[in-house]
């Protein structure tokens, strides 16, 4: 009886979904034939290019005979290119908010207008900070943080915050079916291509540590995902070492302009790439991507992002994050499955911006339009300056229960009963599964 009440909770979750589509350049155009008023906009930002987050003797380094690119920053913080790329990303929203009218020239906002909020690591806050630049170049933007420097705000972490016994065979039964019913095994035999990808790029063969087995048989060796209250899953065994070395890969090829040299000498397609992404892509979707654990992960992103979409007063709001963060708001929310052109990472590529744009109608009838914004590969790769007639990529998305109407625009009614939905559904845990057990809890 359990099962099923949480299978009817999360029903939307799980319901068929169809594929986004491209917008070019038309970032918030209102529908033709319709006078529409922008009024408000709420971005949840993944921070921009930061170095991997390994260091000298990880899997990272150990795991290749070649030299890593030369990063302009300490692991794990936001590169120079970063910086560049997140300030003209916030040029180009400084010019679509100036044609849409809701900011004037040089805006300098009036008191609560504008809220800038950013986990306490250093690439959130930078991110944050070099958006605030391009957006606002004339106003001095403070960046909220209610953590220390460099420490971790739970508001921007997809931690498991409730769990005992029976919800932890739930949502790991929620991640058997990711991997066909096999589980991580499953998930690891769709991924073979992609492993043999990055053994390949890497030249690990040729390495002590691999021939030593140092961090096990990376092609052999089954890999498993674990629940711990308040931290995020996790995922140990050859799936955690090939996500440290795609995420990598990856950085390197949107920093080093030499396409070979990124590779380790190596001709990799736009495909190839495609494919190393993949396994960053399935690190999110088992982790952050079944309506389990997503509606218990991203609770406390669901209520700032509501609360800043009915706050009085507020004109824009930039939340700054992680890939896990957007991903698991994007999975509690149902989103309907999207594709995104021009990206490695395939459903939250670095920088990328979760953007809710509140219209009015001449009845002052409120409507969302709400879009994935994200620069392409080339984009990043050459640092492309961004303008109206050259923008971001723009992918509208749509949720299972709160559809767009004609023109692509959700009636605000039906978004923001889904977001009460989805926060009600993390308080309906302790209901359906009964308290944390002590153990847990301790």
């Amino acid at each position: 009886m359990k099962k099923i009440l949480v299978i009817a909770m999360l029903l939307g979750l799980m319901a068929s979904s169809v594929s986004g589509v491209f917008a070019a350049a038309d970032e918030g155009s209102a529908p033709e034939g319709e006078v529409y008023t922008l009024e408000q906009v709420v971005i949840l930002s993944r921070h921009n290019i930061r170095s991997p987050l390994s260091t000298k003797g990880s899997a990272v380094s150990d795991l290749t005979p070649h030299e890593w690119f030369a990063w302009t920053s300490n692991p794990s913080e936001l590169s120079l290119r970063g910086a560049m790329l997140e300030t003209t990303m916030g040029q180009y929203f400084r010019l679509w908010l100036e044609k849409e009218g809701l900011f004037p020239e040089n805006y300098i906002p009036e008191e609560g207008a504008v809220r800038f909020y950013a986990n306490g690591l250093q690439r959130t806050q930078a991110t944050a900070h070099y958006f605030a630049t391009g957006l606002l170049p004339v106003a001095v933007v403070p960046i909220e943080c209610k953590v220390g420097y460099n420490e971790k705000d739970n508001t921007f972490l997809p931690n498991v915050y409730f769990l005992n016994d029976a919800y932890e065979q739930d949502a790991m039964e929620e991640v058997w079916e990711k991997g066909g019913g096999e589980g991580l095994q499953g998930l690891r035999s769709s991924l073979d291509e992609a492993f043999r990808l990055v053994a390949d790029v890497t030249d690990m063969e040729e390495t002590e540590a691999y021939k030593e087995e140092k961090y096990g048989n990376f092609l052999e060796d089954e890999s498993y995902m674990s629940l711990e209250l308040l931290k995020e899953p996790k995922i140990s065994g050859p799936l955690n070492t090939a996500i440290s070395l795609a995420d990598a890969l990856v950085l390197q090829y949107y920093e080093e302009p030499d396409e070979r040299k990124a590779a380790f000498g190596h001709d990799l397609t736009e495909a190839d790439w495609q494919t190393i992404g993949s396994i960053l892509g399935a690190n999110l979707s088992i982790r952050f991507g079944t309506p389990l654990l997503s509606v218990n992960e991203s609770h406390l992103m669901l209520e700032e992002l509501y609360a800043e979409m009915n706050a009085e007063g507020r004109k824009f709001t930039f939340l700054c994050g992680h890939d896990s963060t957007v991903f698991s708001v994007l999975s509690a929310l149902g989103v309907e499955d999207y594709t995104l052109p021009g990206a490695i990472e395939p459903t939250t590529p670095i920088g990328v911006k979760l953007v809710f744009e509140r219209w009015e109608d001449q009845e002052e009838n409120g409507f969302y339009k709400v879009t994935l914004v994200y620069q392409s590969v080339d984009q990043l790769r050459s640092i492309q300056p961004l303008s109206l007639d050259v923008p971001p990529m723009i992918v509208p998305i749509s949720f299972n229960e709160a559809k767009p109407e004609e023109g692509g625009m959700i009636p605000e009614e039906d978004l923001m009963a889904l977001f009460e939905d989805r926060i009600e559904a993390f308080a309906q845990l302790e209901e359906l599964y009964g308290e944390e057990s002590l153990d847990d809890a301790a």
